[in-house]
């Protein structure tokens, strides 16, 4: 019996040291990543102005339809797995069935045209793919797979597999590590572009995971509002940015 119990504890130091010495990096495809639960708080408070930094207009509301308040948002590791995915409302119902796939390739977006030394928002790509651009014909690469959609209550979905599909206005932001790396990527959607872009950078400030250059780095420009330029995006109805009203879309 005391043989067996000595080899019982030499075989638990063995493993305590083991776990002791793997990288705080390796806890898994999606670590450092937030879950579904995370992600849906994250969404609320980001809809609510609540516990973001003061560039981002704390308290304000987004603009848009819906004051951000009927998102899907979805989550990918740089390999562009999917990693979590959720809806701000308790009914999933209640938000736009064909936002769950644009809210994962939103993701996917961000996450695949960004790197440690360039963040790119999906917003920045919005006039580079209109006609006449250098990036013109880039929303039919990489097209996005079915087979990772969900019915609205979330089951099923494609968790750890590449989501595809390219979006080239707001909503989709990368994720990065606090020592500047990009981990992954966040999207959101469900309302118009300009207010999904607000509410994603508030999502990636409040799950800390914003990137060295802060929370506005890869902020959204407006063609007519802002000076000109190749990273500007349009206007849309009611827009809001960082807490301020912006203009509207022209008819």
């Amino acid at each position: 019996m005391n043989r067996r119990r000595q080899a019982l504890l030499a075989l638990l130091a063995i493993l305590s040291m083991i776990i002791l010495t793997v990288p705080a990096g390796a806890a898994g495809p999606c670590g450092g990543l937030p879950t579904a639960a995370q992600l849906k708080g994250f969404l609320q408070n980001a809809a609510a102005g609540a516990g973001i930094s003061p560039e981002l207009g704390p308290g304000e509301g987004v603009g848009g339809l819906f004051n951000g308040a009927r998102m899907w948002g979805a989550v990918v590791n740089r390999d562009g797995e999917i990693c979590a995915y959720t809806t701000s409302t308790a009914d999933p119902a209640q938000t736009w069935p064909g936002s769950q796939q644009i809210s994962k390739a939103k993701a996917f977006t961000a996450n695949a045209f960004s790197n440690d030394i360039l963040p790119l928002s999906t917003a920045n790509l919005y006039l580079l793919t209109q006609p006449g651009h250098s990036l013109y014909g880039l929303n039919q690469s990489n097209p996005f797979d079915p087979q990772f959609l969900a019915p609205p209550g979330g089951q099923g979905g494609g968790r750890g597999k590449v989501a595809g599909g390219i979006i080239s206005f707001g909503g989709g932001v990368p994720l990065y590590s606090a020592e500047g790396r990009i981990i992954g990527g966040l999207g959101v959607s469900g309302d118009t572009a300009c207010a999904d872009h607000e509410i994603a950078k508030r999502v990636r400030d409040l799950a800390q995971l914003n990137p060295t250059g802060g929370p506005l780095v890869d902020d959204i420009k407006y063609i007519g509002a802002d000076p000109p330029h190749l990273l500007s995006h349009s206007l849309c109805i009611n827009t809001v940015r960082n807490g301020d009203f912006v203009g509207e879309e022209a008819p």
